[in-house]
């Protein structure tokens, strides 16, 4: 039987070899990766000219204002709708239609209003009234076409040509829309105090299909409510929010700080912290789950009662209590196993995270530089958004038929409203419209806007990725700086922060974009498979379905295996001054070369971090729940009044999450450039007076290596 051999050492490339010349990051370096910066700043160029393209071509006015069915603006300046900012709907009944669906317009007459009608009211009521109130005909001719005229036409020509609406339903602007103003009385829906109303054709109707015509729009009835309570809360609470943004800040800088003096105890006060609240938590869900138990209607299933916006009617079922129980729990086994398991590597992990707080208490001004990466994303973000909504708007008006009638073939089908009279499209399908649909074309120019849009979109893929590898090329020049200076803090250069960023953009901008590309290409893949995914939704072949799975979960690991590598390349960088394809050669020998160290040390790190994390976001979400449910008595009366508590509560918790997220992520990328510098350091050098090991003592004590003196010279006796 043929025997293994074990894979030699320089199958993975040679170890570091001493260089007595090195003193922390190369300060004498060349450009990096050329040609790619060169690809890099010509598609810049080119996304500035898209930008300015898109700005010419585009409107912005077709998404911000509302469009009538002849593809006018409402409330437009210098236009005949100047004054009539809201659109009406001439039968909205007619919106419960599938096609509303399909071209999110409804197959009725749209036209720009002043104000929506506020009361019932039908268009033969009006024929029957016209001799007896005039009044009745100039209240219901505001909502008629433009110049008609003519309240003695026949009411069926008028209805069928759709001069005036057939009906009037008491309405409330929401949008820019005029949309039926619901009331619940009692448990009952109802529009200005009635259940049922007559349509235009005489026949009763229940305010219910008014319910249901709405909701074909876009769902907005529900919104409308949600919504504006919603931003009420935000309205009265957004100070409180901030506040707790703020103490989150306050706590993740002195959770840093801390660690510096106090790594060993507060990281293990961390991880039993977290235990025993998860612990809590568990009993808790339990004592809940048997409390129900006995109750009426607590045994109804989730399922059953579907999506509620008041959350306390889920804490009312038994199977909530029993799925946060079970879920706490699996957590709660996953913690203890891991950390079992992985005891004997804690006390280096704890080393490490005490040598990055010494780096960051060196290095200050690397905590506020995740401000300069949100600006630059902002700024890519705000780009990126106009171009696309200059690019959405820069079509011409589309009109399309649409038709009441399910069977009608000419649904959907582009038409000419100057011309649709003429034609036998209103013939074979009676009541059909010709009505405006969307802004598009038949251009060259617009036949790419799918094309420009997906361009838009990959480039901007980009230049995210690139503001963040600048980032971490920059920290991890500044920590690598503090890595190799031997005597600390004396040996660190001055401004390090400002020295990295300068080489990082100076020399290595072609080496940032080249890993940014890559990690771009992958993500924009992920999102082209994330919409075909969304399409075929409603098929029923399984085999695709599978396929596109597999896809994405293929592409789901190598998004996450480039940005590690990416990651761990851009430190090398940084460090030595080589192109990208060179440093993550050498970062992936390393790291190999190591492998028992990355995949114990490094991920306990993270681990260790990321319970940080949970305990300052957790710790701050509790307290905003003591505080806006009225639990503290002292600051009781200083809560603000809302209608849905968990507004500010989420965004406090989700936002204390990103503000600790953004200090500690500062924090792994000092741990990270500090974990490679310090197994350079174990290559290198050997703890002799020539070849001294940089790294702390306390990790020098841990690893069992010490720094030999250089003998003292003994002096000639003369």
């Amino acid at each position: 039987m043929a025997r293994k051999t074990a894979i030699p050492p320089s199958y993975y490339g040679e170890p570091h070899k001493f260089d007595p010349t090195f003193r922390g990051p190369v300060p004498k370096r060349g450009c990096t990766d050329v040609l790619c910066c060169v690809i890099f700043v010509i598609v810049i160029l080119g996304y500035i000219a898209l930008g300015t393209v898109a700005w010419l071509h585009g409107d912005p006015r077709k998404v911000v204002y509302p469009t009538d069915s002849y593809g006018q603006f409402c409330g437009q300046q210098g236009t005949p709708n100047a004054n009539k900012a809201i659109l009406f709907y001439f039968n909205i009944l007619h919106c419960a239609n599938p096609t509303v669906l399909i071209n999110l317009q409804c197959p009725t007459t749209q036209l720009c209003v002043a104000k929506c009608p506020d009361r019932f009211a039908t268009y033969v009521d009006m024929q029957y009234n016209y001799g007896r109130n005039r009044s009745y005909w100039e209240y219901y001719r505001q909502f008629c076409k433009p110049g008609f005229d003519n309240p003695k036409k026949s009411i069926a020509q008028v209805l069928r040509d759709e001069d005036c609406p057939p009906m009037l339903v008491p309405s409330r602007p929401f949008l820019q829309r005029c949309f039926p103003d619901f009331i619940t009385r009692n448990g009952t829906l109802t529009v200005a105090n009635k259940t049922d109303f007559k349509d235009g054709h005489g026949k009763t109707r229940s305010v219910i299909d008014l319910r249901d015509a709405a909701n074909g729009i876009a769902s907005l009835l529900d919104a409308k409510e949600v919504g504006t309570k919603i931003f009420e809360d935000y309205a009265s609470s957004w100070y409180w929010i901030l506040i707790g943004l703020i103490i989150t800040m306050v706590i993740s800088l002195l959770f840093i700080l801390l660690l510096r003096f106090t790594a060993g105890v507060l990281l293990w006060l961390v991880i039993f912290g977290v235990i025993a609240a998860v612990g809590y938590g568990i009993w808790h869900c339990y004592w809940e789950y048997v409390a129900l138990q006995g109750k009426p209607d607590a045994d109804v299933t989730i399922s059953d009662i579907g999506f509620q916006t008041d959350f306390r009617v889920y804490l009312q079922l038994s199977q909530t209590w029993l799925i946060f129980m079970i879920s706490l729990a699996v957590i709660e086994a996953v913690i203890i196993v891991v950390l079992i398991f992985l005891r004997s590597r804690v006390r280096i992990a704890i080393a490490l995270l005490k040598e990055g707080s010494k780096a960051v208490s060196y290095i200050m001004s690397t905590l506020f530089y995740p401000i300069i990466t949100f600006m630059l994303l902002a700024l890519c973000i705000a780009y990126w958004a106009v171009t696309a909504v200059f690019l959405a708007s820069s079509g011409d008006a589309v009109y399309k038929v649409m038709s009441t009638q399910p069977n009608c073939k000419y649904a959907n089908i582009t038409c000419d409203p100057e011309t649709f009279g003429q034609s036998n499209v209103s013939r074979t399908c009676p009541g059909s419209q010709c009505t405006f649909a969307f802004y598009g074309g038949e251009s060259v120019y617009h036949r790419y806007i799918f094309i420009l849009q997906m361009g838009n979109l990959l480039v901007f893929l980009w230049l995210v990725n690139f503001v963040i590898a600048l980032g971490q090329c920059t920290l991890a020049g500044a920590f690598a700086s503090y890595y190799w200076a031997l005597k600390k803090p004396a040996d660190i250069p001055a401004f390090p922060l400002a020295a990295s960023f300068g080489r990082a953009i100076r020399y290595h901008t072609g080496s940032l974009a080249f890993g940014a590309l890559i990690l771009s290409i992958v993500q924009f893949f992920r999102i082209i498979l994330e919409y075909l995914d969304h399409k075929l939704k409603g098929a029923h072949n399984s085999c695709s379905r599978f396929l596109l799975c597999c896809l994405k979960c293929c592409f789901w690991c190598l998004e996450h295996f480039i940005k590690f590598m990416n990651r761990n390349a851009y430190i090398m960088v940084a460090i030595y001054g080589k192109s990208f394809c060179t440093s993550a050669r050498e970062a992936f020998c390393l790291l190999m070369r190591n492998v028992v160290r990355v995949a114990v040390l490094d991920k306990v790190t993270d681990f260790l971090l990321f319970l940080g994390k949970l305990l300052i976001s957790g710790s701050v979400g509790a307290l905003a729940f003591f505080f806006f449910t009225r639990r503290i008595p002292v600051i009781q009366e200083e809560v603000p009044s809302l209608n849905y508590y968990w507004v500010p509560l989420l965004t406090v918790i989700f936002g204390s999450y990103l503000v600790a997220h953004g200090f500690f992520n500062v924090y792994a990328m000092c741990v990270d450039t500090l974990f490679l510098c310090f197994l350079a350091d174990l290559e290198k050098n050997d703890g002799s007076a020539a070849r001294p090991y940089y790294m702390s003592s306390t990790l020098r004590a841990i690893l069992n290596k010490t720094n030999h003196r250089r003998a003292p010279e003994t002096r000639r006796k003369k």
